[in-house]
């Protein structure tokens, strides 16, 4: 049995609507499960569109993505915690898939956004969290302190909004 410790994330998606998905972000690991923030992703579709389309459910991979437009823009936004950006890893047919702020379906390509808020996204179109980078100063720190300590994070999506 190994002794390296393993940080276990789950996004619970809960509803899909025209255009975006809502979910709530859990850590589950030791077999706890404890809520860090609300999700807002693409919507589901069969086929993917570019851009406009969220990850299938599965499990894989967080690590540090430390080059790109964005990093750089969230060194100068972030300067006091950014160390790279939260990179989900290995999705099939997706590339560099991200954890990061935004408040709707339009900040978002395929990536996964936080939030404190949450509005409900058959009533707000492109949906919509709230006080994102507050949820993203709270919830980065705390995964890339797991990096740090060179634990394996993993994060899990699970689908519970569709019949699918």
């Amino acid at each position: 049995m190994s002794n390296l410790k393993r940080m276990q994330l789950e996004v619970v998606r809960f509803s899909s609507e025209v255009d975006s998905t809502n979910g709530a972000l859990f850590d589950i690991s030791n077999g706890t499960r404890t809520f860090l923030c609300y999700t807002l992703e693409d919507e589901h579709r069969d086929k993917k569109v570019k851009g406009e389309t969220r990850i299938p459910a599965g499990e894989y991979s967080i690590s540090l993505r430390r080059v790109g437009g964005i990093h750089k823009k969230y060194a100068g936004r972030f300067p006091t915690i950014h160390k790279g950006l939260l990179w989900v890893r290995d999705v099939p047919g997706f590339e560099y898939i991200l954890i990061h702020c935004g408040n709707t379906d339009e900040h978002t390509a395929g990536c996964l956004l936080l939030g404190d808020t949450q509005e409900n996204n058959q009533i707000k179109k492109n949906g919509f969290v709230g006080h994102s980078t507050r949820a993203y100063f709270r919830v980065y720190p705390y995964i890339l302190a797991a990096l740090e300590r060179k634990e394996q994070v993993t994060i899990k999506y699970t689908d519970f909004d569709t019949a699918y």
